[in-house]
């Protein structure tokens, strides 16, 4: 892409050696993790001065292949504006399979993901980025404008409920915030065949999902584990927290998104019984994610929210395991059990397992590790595809599987 006089241009006399290596680091750690994979995306990552929409962070940190830094956070604490993870901003490119010329729609602004965009879209291309807050747009805006981006980037104050009609039709849908549902404008402003890219929220479970549309409904072509602040606006739907222990510091609770309200007491007093375990024989390497096997479990058992807890209670030894995207947990009355791992006798190998608590706790727990069993033995070798279709769509007109309705769609999760 060519830049704009005045702007820092891609080979810039002004950037520094040191910008410039760190921006090589970072893409060379974003290989190693095998988030990057296009060369076209790799240069974009080599190009974007992405310290400057970061005043005052140390380069190490900004040019972090992790490192998502908050922006905003609103009245309650909760986090509602940052700048994307590289690792997570490059996944999310390679899945959006961008090509020169093409038009792109991002939903969740900043200034430094439409730059990328801008890049592998190159000069004929074209990218509109949208978002709900002024101060993200205005800061999106400054940024664009000070690295050249601008001429190929429209910015929009707006609601990203509704896309961008006006720009529309859209060649790819990349959506930067958490969604728990698709609105019918982003379907409808994206091209047949087209693809959108958004984190879905299903059951608590968040996946940066790559969607295909096919006619009125959207199919899955891959999946990545993710975590993004929640979108805001008319599409808002935040998770809600039941504390099932509340001692400052040491919190634990279960997050709920559309699953029954617990009873808190009765699961307080669970907390406080002993333990008991139940163990699958089902392995993973030290490397290797959980991710598929909650998935599994989240498709296969209802009432299975995900339990936050702090560092602190694992510490003093009130639950084993700890997770800042949640446990999976299962839940019946006044008991519950949640997925654990413990060491093998073999080199970096984990035990699948459970721990369970209260009367039904043992029960709960050797349900859990059937599933476990179950994916082991028929879906371990397989990844589910999602669909989405429009809210009234006929039970007999959806594919078999665990189904999630939202207000705009039918969400089906089928596995081979």
């Amino acid at each position: 892409m060519d830049n704009t006089p005045g702007s820092t241009p891609r080979n810039s006399e002004t950037t520094t050696a040191t910008e410039q290596q760190m921006r090589e680091a970072m893409v060379t750690r974003l290989i190693e993790l095998g988030a990057l994979r296009d060369p076209r995306v790799a240069a974009a990552f080599r190009t974007v001065p992405r310290h400057l929409a970061l005043p005052g962070m140390e380069l190490s940190t900004a040019y972090g292949a992790e490192s998502a830094p908050i922006t905003k956070t609103d009245a309650t604490g909760t986090h509602i504006s940052s700048v994307s993870a590289p690792r997570v901003q490059a996944m999310q490119i390679e899945q959006a399979d961008i090509k020169p010329g093409m038009s792109l729609l991002e939903i969740g602004s900043g200034g430094v993901n439409a730059a990328y965009l801008a890049e592998v879209a190159g000069d004929q291309g074209r990218v509109v980025t949208v978002d709900i807050d002024p101060d993200v747009t205005q800061r999106a805006r400054d940024f664009l404008k000070a690295t050249g981006y601008d001429r190929n980037v429209t910015v929009l104050t707006a609601d990203g409920e509704h896309g961008a009609i006006e720009h529309a039709p859209y060649d790819r849908i990349v959506v930067t915030v958490q969604a728990a549902d698709i609105p019918p404008a982003w379907l409808h402003q994206l091209a047949e065949g087209g693809r959108l890219v958004v984190p879905l929220r299903m059951r608590g479970m968040t996946r940066t999902v790559a969607f295909v549309r096919d006619g009125e409904r959207l199919v899955s072509d891959g999946f990545e584990l993710c975590g993004f602040v929640p979108m805001q606006g008319a599409g808002e739907n935040r998770i809600s927290l039941a504390l099932i222990h509340d001692a400052e510091g040491e919190e634990i609770g279960l997050r709920l998104d559309g699953h029954p309200e617990p009873d808190s007491a009765a699961l307080r007093t669970a907390l406080r019984m002993p333990r008991v375990h139940a163990w699958s024989g089902v392995t993973l390497a030290g490397d290797e994610s959980n991710e598929h096997v909650d998935l599994w479990l989240m498709s296969a058992l209802d009432n299975l929210p995900l339990m936050a807890a702090k560092p602190a209670a694992r510490d003093r030894g009130l639950v084993a395991s700890v997770s800042p995207i949640g446990v999976p947990t299962l839940v019946d009355g006044g008991s519950f059990a949640y997925r654990t791992a413990r060491p093998t006798d073999a080199v970096d190998r984990y035990e699948l397992g459970a721990i369970g608590h209260g009367p039904q706790g043992q029960k709960l727990a050797q349900r859990l590790v059937e599933e476990m069993q179950t994916w082991d033995r028929e879906h371990r070798d397989h990844r589910p595809r999602i669909e989405v279709h429009p809210a009234g769509t006929p039970d007999n007109q959806l594919p078999s599987g665990r189904l999630i309705d939202r207000r705009h769609t039918r969400i089906t999760i089928v596995w081979p």
